[in-house]
């Protein structure tokens, strides 16, 4: 026998496993990626226009060269049926002898798919919050009847207004706290129109947000009943606006939003009619999602996804004055950071393929709503149980290393376990939420996955290291690319999300929910 050989041998099996290459950023290609994607050229990557084309073909065939397979079957592409409205912005709301401009004063638009929708003296209801959880004792709808009527009602959830703890989750706003679930659960009350109260720090931007995100083209998910079941009209009210309203009802609202955060709270008629006619021009369409796909070795059914939005707000024509909203950082530079991510593992598969598949994805109408993201969540490739988990990048710190990461939820599931494992290993550490009342949460790609079950984690720098960012450039025309972002930040961040991929593309864990939720029950369903 060769003893020193056979030593040799029993040596080689006791080395550890070979890790994975370490994530090596190409500064020259994602700064590229991100001017490309963000030029003017590109027109705000709005989705069905020029924009659209452009981005889908450079996603498209940026994956190609990379080496990757199509996501969808045999192609790169998801077919997202969607509705195209643009709202006809001459209209007023009326309300009594009360009279509001569109844009400045309010904002009114549909997900309906007809010509035109009008409240003909449609009797105003105040629903406080328009909240009902029952899981909290909750229910702001509680007596009354809103069906064919307009609702008023408040941004965010008491627990906001109250600050305290016991009260829903306290600052941290839930999903009950979002305009979606407010237009929903009204919907589902039978009412015809929502006005939101907004208010800048319960909603967490200013109007001038609302205006810009509201006052152009919107897209929408298109069903066989053609949205009939969706709220009539989608509608905000500046705080001053709503202020005169009440005082047209004899009501005070300032003191009347102290009760309405308070058990006990009894929704009311204002008794005064509201009257608005919406105009639409509708335009049905296909969207795309976009994906290349990295087979897994051993466990290809098993998928991880790992995502970023490709689209943004788009341009706008006013007074023969264009505004091109170019997203740099919102969220060209998260797309970029999918493809930073795509080419690293395509790379290091040559010697070390994954055991799972992995998705590099990147999905339409996000802006309006999580539109592509539900469709991709509704009509997966592959069954929700089969899907791992989903990482999503909303917004790079496109400036200098920080010694921290985001974390967006706390106690939500297992994946944060793997936040922190990565975090640490870089010598950082984790920092909650600094604005958990903005529900950043729920306003994602990843949100519309945990819907169907899939756990998610959010990589999200918006405003965190530049204080200048939301005031100033999230959803304006002044997020463009600039080339004296360092990118340090990013490269910090894409090493760690590097490492999270690593170990859920190889290990067999299936991340789970920790706290009691719909997300939890529904992947329950799914056996997981």
């Amino acid at each position: 026998m060769n003893t020193p050989r056979l030593l040799g041998l029993l040596g080689l099996l006791l080395l550890p496993a070979a890790s994975a290459a370490p994530f090596v950023f190409d500064q020259q290609s994602y700064r590229q990626d991100v001017q490309t994607l963000a030029s003017d050229e590109f027109e705000g990557r709005g989705p069905l226009s020029q924009g659209e084309t452009l981005t889908v073909e450079y996603l498209e065939n940026a994956f190609k060269k990379m080496g990757l397979a199509p996501g969808f079957g045999d192609s790169y592409r998801q077919s997202v049926p969607i509705a195209k409205i643009t709202a006809d912005q001459n209209m007023q709301l009326k309300v009594g002898e009360l009279v509001f401009n569109n844009g400045s004063d309010f904002t009114a638009r549909t997900e309906q798919i007809q010509p035109s929708i009008k409240l003909d003296n449609s009797e105003i209801v105040f629903v406080g919050y328009g909240i009902n959880a029952p899981e909290y004792g909750w229910n702001d709808y509680a007596g009354i009847d809103v069906k064919g009527k307009t609702v008023i009602l408040m941004v965010n959830d008491p627990g906001f207004a109250t600050q305290d703890p016991q009260v829903f989750k306290g600052n941290a706003m839930t999903y009950y706290g979002r305009w979606t679930y407010k237009y929903e659960e009204a919907a589902r009350q039978g009412a015809k129109a929502v006005f939101i109260i907004h208010e800048t720090a319960p909603a967490a931007y200013g109007w001038n947000v609302v205006q810009n995100s509201n006052t152009n083209t919107k897209y929408t998910l298109v069903d066989k009943e053609k949205n009939r079941s969706h709220i009539g009209v989608m509608g905000w009210v500046q705080h001053e606006v709503a202020q005169k309203i009440f005082s047209a009802a004899g009501l005070d609202y300032d003191k009347l939003k102290l009760t309405a955060a308070k058990p006990g709270f009894k929704s009311r008629s204002l008794k005064l009619k509201a009257n608005l006619e919406v105009k639409n021009d509708i335009e049905l369409a296909t969207s795309y999602n976009v994906a290349g796909l990295l087979p897994g070795k051993t466990r290809p059914d098993e998928w991880l996804v790992m995502h970023a939005h490709w689209d943004h707000l788009g341009k706008t024509v006013h007074e023969d004055q264009t505004r091109i909203y170019n997203g740099a950082v919102d969220n060209a530079s998260g797309v970029a950071g999918v493809l930073q991510l795509a080419r690293h593992f395509k790379d290091l598969s040559a010697t070390q393929p994954p055991a799972r598949s992995m998705l590099f994805s990147a999905f339409t109408a996000e802006e309006t709503g999580l539109i592509g993201a539900q469709y991709f969540a509704e009509n997966s490739p592959v069954p929700t149980k089969q899907l791992v988990a989903f990482l999503n990048i909303d917004g790079m710190n496109v400036g200098k290393e920080v010694d921290y990461i985001l974390r967006y939820g706390e106690g939500v599931s297992e994946l944060e376990n793997y936040l922190d494992k990565a975090a640490k290993a870089q010598g950082r550490w984790v920092k909650a939420d600094p604005r958990p009342q903005n529900g950043l949460m729920f306003r994602s790609d990843h949100f519309a996955l945990a819907k169907q079950g899939v756990p998610g984690l959010m990589f999200m720098s918006l405003g965190d290291t530049d204080p200048d960012y939301i005031a100033h450039k999230y959803h304006q025309g002044a997020d463009d690319y600039d080339p004296s972002w360092t990118l340090g930040g990013v490269e910090q961040d894409l090493a760690l999300i590097s490492d999270i991929l690593e170990k859920l593309a190889n290990n067999d864990d299936w991340p789970k929910w920790l706290e009691a939720s719909d997300f939890k029950t529904r992947r329950a369903q799914d056996g997981r």
